[in-house]
């Protein structure tokens, strides 16, 4: 099979960007030589990378200093915090969710829902609709809403919810906010404080080009010191080689969410990516998938296909998703597409194409050859 690094649509999953796998072989090389020497370096240096991971994120999500830690993954993040929250803050009211979250989340809220007491409410699409609707999710959320897990991009439409309007509807009735942002951060513009969200998590996966396990998560700090993790060990104290069995104490800021020796390696191992994203054009990278997403939208409705995707820029992601007659017709569009070394994925019967930083012009007009060839359109 031909690869290209110009015909890479698969941003929606993993990113990439140029000089990455050089970047992540001397990272990981480094992190070998010292991790393997007989002297003492080992824990300053891994540490000194894991404040790095931090720093980096804290400064793209606009995140004060103390509010924002690393965790494995998105779940893992949300179950951090709502576990964390008072007593019986979430018993008895509700959790609010939309039906095209991400499902690994929707699988954690189901479980927790019966060990904390609050009933899941999971806003439903539309008949006919791929996404849930910013109104229908207004119509749900009223003031028995205890806290709202919204979904900034959705992974299967691309869509993107209006967050300041549903942050505003928030706040008038009480309830805690968090946004989980995987699917654009790194590539939209995003900040915790514009609108202000009590929680936000994200990978750093995707537009933002890192590895596997290398999660963040921040906490509105004025509310940090009301969690208290039930996942707690010498990294959630103030001072972590404090060894009296008798007197532990929460960190005042975000550490209090950390528990035991972290995993450092995926954040050390994410440190190049996220170096080389806070050093790059964000407008031009911007810029650049929308000029693409532009050219695919108009041959796409050339070709007479549906997208699934909005198609005004406010209301989208950096993502398209195309809806094909069956699974067997989207695995053969796949198949031909991997023929001349173009790389995206399907959902059942959607294709699903992510231009990035890498992705060209031409190769991206020879998606909607193949594409046409592939269906028996092309013409």
């Amino acid at each position: 099979m031909t690869t290209r690094e110009d015909g890479y649509f698969l941003y929606h999953s993993i990113g990439q960007y140029p000089g990455k796998e050089a970047d992540l072989a001397a990272a990981m090389a480094d992190f070998g030589t010292i991790w393997c020497a007989s002297d003492d370096r080992q824990w300053p240096y891994l540490l000194g990378k894991r404040a790095e991971f931090i720093d980096l994120w804290r400064r793209l999500l606009g995140a004060p200093d103390g509010s924002a830690t690393t965790c494995e993954n998105v779940t893992q993040g949300v179950h951090m915090f709502l576990t964390a929250l008072p007593d019986n803050y979430l018993r008895g009211r509700k959790v609010l969710v939309a039906a095209d979250c991400f499902p690994s989340n929707h699988f954690l809220l189901t479980r927790l829902q019966d060990r904390l007491g609050f009933e899941l409410v999971t806003v439903k699409m539309r008949q006919g609709s791929g996404w849930v609707a910013d109104e229908d999710m207004i119509a749900e959320w009223d003031g028995d809403v205890a806290l709202a897990l919204l979904t900034w991009v959705s992974s299967t439409t691309s869509h993107r919810i209006d967050l300041e309007a549903l942050v505003a509807h928030g706040r008038a009735m009480g309830s805690l906010i968090g946004v989980d942002i995987t699917q654009a951060a790194g590539l939209l513009p995003f900040s915790v404080q514009e609108p202000q969200v009590d929680f936000a998590v994200s990978t750093s996966l995707k537009w933002m080009c890192g590895t596997p396990g290398a999660g963040v998560f921040h906490v509105r700090p004025d509310l940090i010191p009301e969690c208290r993790p039930e996942l707690r060990g010498w990294f959630s104290q103030d001072n972590p080689f404090n060894w009296d069995i008798e007197a532990f104490d929460y960190a005042p800021d975000i550490r209090r969410f950390d528990n035991g020796t972290p995993a450092i390696l995926p954040a050390a191992a994410t440190v190049p990516a996220l170096t080389w994203h806070a050093n790059a054009d964000t407008d031009a990278i911007l810029a650049h998938n929308r000029r693409l997403s532009d050219i695919l939208i108009g041959g796409v409705d050339k070709l007479g296909l549906k997208l699934l995707t909005p198609r005004t820029e406010k209301e989208r992601g950096g993502s398209l998703m195309i809806a094909l007659s069956s699974t067997e017709e989207a695995g053969k569009v796949l198949n031909d597409l991997r023929d001349v070394g173009i790389s995206a994925d399907t959902r059942g019967a959607t294709l699903r194409l992510s231009p990035g930083v890498q992705t060209t012009e031409d190769a991206t007009r020879e998606v909607l050859e193949v594409l046409g060839r592939s269906l028996g359109t092309a013409g």
